[in-house]
């Protein structure tokens, strides 16, 4: 249920943060698309742990494992069961948490929905279960590549009050990886690393934005009313730890606008019509245009700061909270990937979508 997403493009992840491993099961890949582990390890190296100062220092190497769905490099068809093992797993260092709730986290609501919660680490309401997403994303990515030169890219573009100005047309892979915030504009990238290394020493953290670009997106993906383009990608986004908006296009921007101002004129593009301004940000009624699909996510500061903090025990008694493991100091760096994977799953989705629509000749 909670934990299943999409529709003929369809992925259930499971797995705790302090628990034996995390996977994923993904249902509607069609055949013989080529695929190897190699191909999951790409994106799953960008989000794992570990990766700089900036970033938990967790040690995981987040290998993947294809058990089922793939035979001799090719999907059959099948389903395909990714599994990553838990290989620093701490359990026992969040003993000091289990008669508690943390601030800004999962533990109340966790303890009020089911009467049952995992402390180890936040258990499935932590960002370790992401991995499940991002393999499942690497398989998505490799379809669209395959079947209509689909490119999707995020990168960091604001960590709390620096801003990165970049174009969003012209950002390379290159550019977003060249440093450890992954913002591809150098000068905001400094700014950015010496905020959060300031936010680390003082025992706090920091959130910001992740921008995204979708680009040669065919026209027509996408369906009217509740399963609009915008609306999938907005729950998309909002279903990651820590993401608290999403916006697509001109966004909240438009609300300083005109209609005169921001209404999309169309022109006349190599392959049809395409707007002068993409100010819808790639989507009109709930359909793709043809143009880049542009947006931004919103990410709060991480919940688990080293700062003395007030709470309650599971009893209602007032205890004061300091929160000891390994956590992000900004959950920006590592959340690109995530917010690439569930852009790549909802385009995926939405294109096999459309191959039931196009049966018959226009």
């Amino acid at each position: 249920m909670g934990s299943t997403f999409g529709h003929s493009f369809r992925l259930t992840t499971w797995g705790e943060s302090h628990g034996a491993g995390i996977g994923v099961v993904v249902d509607g890949c069609p055949p013989r698309l080529p695929i190897s582990e190699a191909d999951l390890q790409h994106d799953l190296d960008r989000r794992r742990p570990g990766q700089s100062r900036l970033t938990t220092q967790r040690d995981e190497g987040d290998r993947a494992e294809i058990l089922s769905g793939v035979f001799e490099g090719r999907t059959t068809g099948a389903p395909i069961a990714v599994l990553v093992r838990n290989g620093d797993a701490r359990p026992a260092a969040y003993q000091h948490l289990k008669d508690l709730y943390r601030p800004s986290h999962a533990d109340f609501t966790y303890d009020a929905k089911y009467g049952l919660r995992d402390w180890r680490g936040g258990g499935r309401a932590s960002a370790r279960e992401t991995i499940g997403r991002v393999a499942a994303g690497a398989i998505a990515r490799r379809l669209l590549a395959e079947v209509a030169g689909i490119e999707v890219l995020a990168w960091v573009s604001q960590v709390h009050d620096v801003y990165s100005s970049v174009d969003a047309t012209a950002v390379t892979l290159e550019d977003v990886e060249a440093h450890p915030t992954r913002c591809p504009d150098p000068k905001a990238a400094k700014a950015m690393e010496a905020a959060i290394d300031t936010a680390r020493r003082d025992g706090d953290s920091l959130g910001g934005i992740v921008s995204g670009v979708a680009r040669c997106i065919p026209a027509g993906l996408g369906a009217p009313v509740f399963d609009r383009l915008e609306a999938d990608l907005a729950k998309a986004m909002l279903s990651l730890p820590a993401s608290k908006g999403f916006d697509i296009g001109s966004g909240f921007d438009a609300v300083n606008m005109t209609g005169r101002a921001h209404n999309d004129s169309f022109v006349p593009g190599p392959n049809g019509p395409q707007t002068a301004t993409n100010r819808s940000g790639g989507v009109q009624g709930g359909i793709s245009t043809g143009d880049d699909l542009t947006f931004r996510v919103a990410f709060k500061p991480t919940a688990t700061i080293a700062s003395l903090q007030d709470t309650v025990t599971i009893d209602n008694e007032v205890v004061t909270l300091e929160a000891k493991g390994r956590h992000d100091p900004c959950v920006l760096p590592r959340a690109v990937p995530m917010v690439e994977a569930m852009t790549l799953l909802v385009l995926a989705d939405h294109w096999l979508r459309q191959q039931a629509v196009d049966v018959l000749p226009r």
